[in-house]
């Protein structure tokens, strides 16, 4: 559904570690369009990390930042890419604002393992505190229905380099505009 002939927007979805930010920053830069990671929008507003913002605040304070973070990225009428946080589409509105607004969805998938050894290199993501295999491998089975349901398309980026991914999701992105 695109909002104007001249502007597109697109949302990259997937739990995290699947690549939504590298491989958005990329797309965008080599498409032209305005990157917004949500998860950097909700920092910002906040003025501390998310991991702060999840112990002083708690969890439900982040889900409403992050609410507000897709709504204004989404409602920008640049071209632009969104990186949005992984439990975005927890929230039945966010998933019916990005099948509103985003003139595409794509999933970047991967299983469960690759994701624990792609998001073991950061202690940002207060979700993973303890066994971070096991809670990727429950967020995997809580959310999947979830990314598939506001996915236009999906991309397994297991074994893949982000130069793959990024073709792929540029492909997606432009064979959409063109039609």
């Amino acid at each position: 559904m695109s909002r104007t002939v001249s502007s597109r927007t697109v949302v990259l979805v997937g739990m995290m570690g699947s690549g939504k930010t590298t491989v958005g920053r990329q797309v965008a830069s080599a498409l032209a369009m305005r990157f917004i990671d949500t998860d950097d929008a909700v920092v910002a507003v906040a003025g501390k990390a998310v991991r702060d913002i999840f112990a002083e605040d708690g969890e439900a304070a982040f889900r409403a930042a992050e609410s507000q973070a897709l709504a204004t990225a989404l409602a920008s009428t640049d071209d632009v890419l969104v990186a949005a946080a992984g439990g975005t589409v927890l929230s039945e509105v966010n998933r019916q604002v990005m099948q509103d607004a985003a003139d595409m969805v794509v999933w970047l998938d991967a299983d469960p393992t690759t994701l624990s050894e792609r998001t073991s290199r950061g202690a940002h993501r207060p979700l993973l505190d303890g066994d971070p295999a096991s809670r990727l491998a429950v967020l995997d089975t809580e959310r999947r229905v979830l990314y598939a349901s506001v996915a236009d398309v999906c991309i397994n980026t297991a074994g893949k380099s982000i130069q793959e991914v990024v073709q792929l999701v540029m492909n997606a992105v432009t064979a959409e505009h063109a039609s």
